[in-house]
């Protein structure tokens, strides 16, 4: 498993995001507009200010209702995967075609509540599932258990020789993580941000793995 750092509790701390990009494999970046969750983000230029000793690859999770307008925003930070919301659209295979008319991966989110079957069309035609373990819109909330999702999306992944990968995100601390490690990426960021020392939290999330 690899880990996603999420600076959402820290995005006005140029230094701390660094940090953070040190001590993880991808970075995660939330980008929410006010209307698909109850608030926004920073301006997406204002995150990308602040972003800009970022190395690690980019994981762009998109929590917006106009979802090409922020794709064409977001893409120029060379993302590695860009994720949008089931729950956003109704049209989301043109979202997917025109996320890889961009050269970019493409990622498709679940809401606690939204069943896996209504993903199941398109599966094959993307390279992410981010299934999300607490309800759009802020960070610290307390882990929903989604396990099910997980195992249904694994299994569904080997019976059809799929080729995506599984995020979760939300509430992930070297307690929960347990529960979720058989996904690929974890997305996790208040127990990072939240203390001095974010190599020793990330130590404690690899360790956790191996109980």
């Amino acid at each position: 498993m690899k880990i996603s750092g999420s600076f959402l509790t820290i995005q006005d701390d140029e230094n701390k995001i660094t940090k953070l990009n040190e001590v993880t494999d991808y970075m995660h970046f939330d980008v929410m507009d006010g209307h698909f969750t109850a608030r926004p983000t920073l301006p997406f230029s204002e995150i990308i200010q602040k972003t800009d000793k970022v190395t690690n690859p980019k994981d762009i999770h998109l929590m917006v209702i106009d979802i090409k307008k922020y794709v064409d925003e977001v893409v120029k930070t060379s993302p590695e995967y860009i994720t949008f919301h089931i729950e956003a659209t109704e049209n989301p295979e043109e979202i997917i075609d025109y996320i890889k008319s961009k050269n970019v991966k493409v990622g498709m989110a679940l809401n606690p509540e939204t069943e896996v079957k209504t993903i199941c069309p398109y599966l094959n035609k993307i390279d992410l599932v981010l299934v999300m373990s607490v309800h759009p819109g802020a960070g610290g909330q307390k882990f929903i258990d989604i396990t099910d999702k997980i195992k249904e999306l694994k299994n569904y992944r080997l019976q059809n020789n799929l080729k995506y990968i599984i995020e979760v995100d939300g509430g992930i601390n070297d307690e929960t993580i347990k529960k979720v490690k058989d996904v690929d990426l974890a997305v996790v960021g208040s127990y990072i941000t939240n203390h001095e020392d974010f190599a020793k939290q990330v130590a404690k999330l690899r360790r956790s793995l191996h109980e």
